[in-house]
């Protein structure tokens, strides 16, 4: 009997999936999507949050591509973003390459949200701006291309 378990990470694979077997030496195998980011916040007033951290782990470039969802639960409004950058990073130290490219479809009442990708040190950082006195759900998924 062998169990087969997905899951997702962060790793760089070309292919974007990998097959792990016998994790823990047991009978099971996991199968992951690799190249992926995701996270999840929640917030309550306009102040910049991070929803995604990821420290780049080699030397080269970067090809992000990021989807956000935001649900206001106390007026049930909705905003999605897809955000796309290139981040290149040498000697420990992340830059864009530019400013991200940005679709935003947003309800009226979520105009004054936000979602943006930024850099500090040698990570990429995926954040999200809420509005103030509304509870606001974020999910973000996204993927990388990595050359280096």
């Amino acid at each position: 009997v062998v169990n087969i378990n997905g899951s997702s990470t962060s790793s760089n694979n070309t292919n974007g999936i990998q097959v792990v077997a016998n994790p823990g030496g047991s009978n099971n195998e996991l199968v992951q999507l690799t190249n992926r980011l995701q996270g999840s916040v929640t917030t309550a007033d306009a102040t910049v949050t991070t929803i995604i951290t990821f420290a780049l782990p080699s030397t080269g470039t970067y090809s992000i591509d990021i989807n956000v969802a935001a649900y206001n639960t106390t007026d049930t409004a909705g905003a999605a973003y897809s955000l796309f950058v290139g981040i290149k990073s040498v000697a420990g130290v992340a830059t864009k390459l530019n400013l991200e490219d940005k679709i935003v479809n947003e309800e009226a009442t979520m105009i004054l949200c936000n979602s943006s990708i930024t850099v500090s040190g040698n990570s990429v950082l995926v954040q999200v701006t809420g509005l103030v006195g509304k509870s606001i759900d974020w999910n973000a998924v996204g993927t990388y291309t990595y050359v280096g």
